[in-house]
């Protein structure tokens, strides 16, 4: 069982069991006092459960966030007076470095009721960063981008809803600029290219997306239609196939870079248990992977036969990537993201890499994380703090990008295209998400109805280095291919 099922499990555990201690005080309350009282107070509970307890949280806000880094990684010295972020005299930072400042986070009685937030201000670069509500521990702050407003001495750290204490400890990554390299993005799915890396590839010197499945299953909304279930899924996989070729032309993407394998949604695990056992659609009753790939730029080894095999898939990879021999590789991270197409694409990634004569730079993204579903925390617009980790054992090199306003707008108006992203939420969630505004102060995106425009409509892109280039070639040392 996976940690992400493990936590599930765990919590729904608890969820029955607080049910049933509520279940029996309401009774006792409707026998002991009065028969309405259990009716009133069950609405008035089942309204502050959406407004305030209905976040997946399986960790308690009490629990320090547990990160290393890699050893020699640069510490500048900081001092935190009051709300003011001092260096010391001397220091200089990289502009573009990546900036992690540990610090403890306290909630205060407010902060139980309203998302908790460090506002950066001072400069001209204003950011704030949302942690959970009750939050009492350590935290990492991403102060990348505000490295001129530190180094004069003009940033301060003001908390709204929370109080920041304890002594601050500055990290300083410095990575290449990946804009100025090949980049292949491995999308387990359509959309996912645009969530985790829209401001990377768009502004890449030159990019591929490669879309591993069609992303066929749960295609209710085209029932509504009038289609059966198996009519509905391949209409879905069909427009998500479409989707996934199309909309990083938005960002400018040449056609013959844009590649979808069609492999079908949450079937690769079954396909890597058995490498050479085709393993057909869940819903769109297919065993064959040519529907959704007709539009590719270029034949590929699966089409010769069209098998939902592990083996095709490895071939299709290591096609692609000799065709385009990138200089860095966006994928799922390993850890942080456990949904098992994503893990899948990273082994998959991993395993095509082994034999070829060069190795690119591997990045790392989570587009879903185990232990917070509301990761990244806070509005449209914000910055992103690091994700919750409780392993200090490996160390981990983030990586953040900067996206401006216009970036930011463009990388919206990507997502906006994306059918998955389009439908109407359910009439509970859009309860929920009435009673967390007007109760809870959560705001809705701009962009969109999706919790998605949410998260991933950031000041930053957050990745994470999982390998550097063994070459350090580039694109245009190698000459191109």
């Amino acid at each position: 069982m996976s940690r992400k099922q493990q936590l599930l499990k765990r919590h729904r555990r608890n969820k029955r069991i607080g049910l049933l201690i509520a279940l029996i005080v309401l009774i006792a309350l409707g026998v002991l006092v009065a028969w309405w009282l259990p009716l009133v107070l069950a609405v008035v509970g089942w309204i502050a459960h959406e407004a305030w307890f209905a976040d997946h949280l399986f960790y308690s806000p009490k629990d320090d966030y547990q990160y290393s880094f890699p050893p020699f990684t640069p510490q500048p010295k900081v001092h935190l007076t009051g709300e003011q972020l001092r260096l010391d005299e001397g220091v200089m930072l990289v502009d573009d470095a990546t900036l992690i400042l540990a610090v403890r986070v306290k909630s205060t009685w407010l902060g139980r009721f309203f998302d908790p937030r460090v506002e950066l201000a001072g400069g001209t670069n204003p950011d704030a960063q949302t942690f959970e509500r009750g939050v009492n521990g350590l935290r990492y702050l991403n102060l990348s981008g505000q490295a001129q407003t530190l180094s004069q001495g003009l940033l301060r750290l003001r908390g709204r809803f929370c109080r920041v204490t304890g002594e601050p400890v500055l990290w300083a990554l410095e990575q290449p600029d990946y804009r100025r390299q090949r980049v292949m993005v491995i999308a387990p799915h359509a959309d996912d290219a645009e969530l985790a890396a829209y401001g990377l590839y768009s502004q890449a010197d030159e990019a591929w997306i490669v879309t591993l499945t069609a992303g066929e299953i749960e295609a209710e909304h085209y029932q509504q239609m009038g289609l059966n279930k198996v009519e509905a899924s391949r209409l879905k996989g069909r427009l998500r196939a479409w989707d996934s070729l199309a909309v990083p032309r938005w960002a400018g993407v040449p056609q013959e870079h844009c590649v979808q394998l069609g492999y079908f949604c949450l079937q690769l695990a079954a396909m890597q248990a058995a490498p050479n056992q085709p393993v057909g659609s869940r819903e769109a009753d297919l065993s064959d992977t040519r529907m959704f790939r007709q539009l590719n730029p270029f034949a590929l080894p699966g089409d010769a036969d069209g098998a939902p095999t592990w083996n095709n898939l490895l071939a299709d990879l290591r096609d692609v990537l000799s065709r385009a021999r990138p200089d860095v590789i966006v994928s799922p991270h390993p850890t942080l993201d456990p949904h098992p197409d994503h893990i899948c694409a990273q082994e998959a990634v991993l395993e095509a890499l082994r034999g070829l004569d060069y190795q690119p730079t591997l990045l790392g993204y989570a587009n879903h994380l185990h232990d917070n579903d509301r990761w990244p925390m806070g509005d449209s617009g914000q910055g992103i703090a690091l994700p919750p980790t409780f392993d200090a054992n490996v160390a981990m090199q983030p990586l953040c990008l900067p996206l401006p306003i216009e970036l930011q707008r463009d990388k919206a108006m990507a997502l906006g295209m994306m059918h998955d992203l389009q439908p109407p939420a359910p009439f509970k969630r859009r309860l929920r998400r009435l009673f967390q505004r007007l109760l809870a102060g959560r705001m809705p995106s701009v962009y969109g109805e999706n919790e998605f425009f949410r998260k991933a409509v950031r000041r930053q892109e957050l990745f994470w280095v999982l390998k550097q280039s063994e070459t350090g070639a580039t694109g245009s040392q190698r000459g191109e291919s």
